[in-house]
């Protein structure tokens, strides 16, 4: 356990403020539900390459709505993140 220590608490270093996002799995679970939603309505697909052009298509279309309609997290807050990041990866390089 001592050993894991780090990997264990890495979530620490993000901003508070975007922890309870992070702890939950709720956006992911609501795109599960649609994708079942939508694929019980088709009921029988006639190959497989049609189960992946539907999937695809409510994956295109979640992909927009999270990058213009909302935001899940606020990029401000992220942006200390980015800010210390080039300074970890020197010392890794190095």
């Amino acid at each position: 356990m001592d050993d894991a220590e780090a990997d264990v608490l890495a979530h620490m270093t993000i901003p508070k403020a975007h922890r309870l996002q992070i702890h939950s799995t709720n956006p992911l679970q609501r795109l599960n539900a649609e994708i079942k939603r939508r694929t019980d309505v088709v009921g029988i697909f006639p190959n497989e390459a049609a189960i992946v052009r539907l999937v695809g298509a409510l994956l295109l279309e979640q992909n927009d709505e999270w990058q213009l309609q909302r935001r899940y997290m606020q990029l401000e807050g992220l942006q200390a993140l980015g800010d210390n990041q080039p300074a970890r990866l020197s010392a890794v390089m190095s």
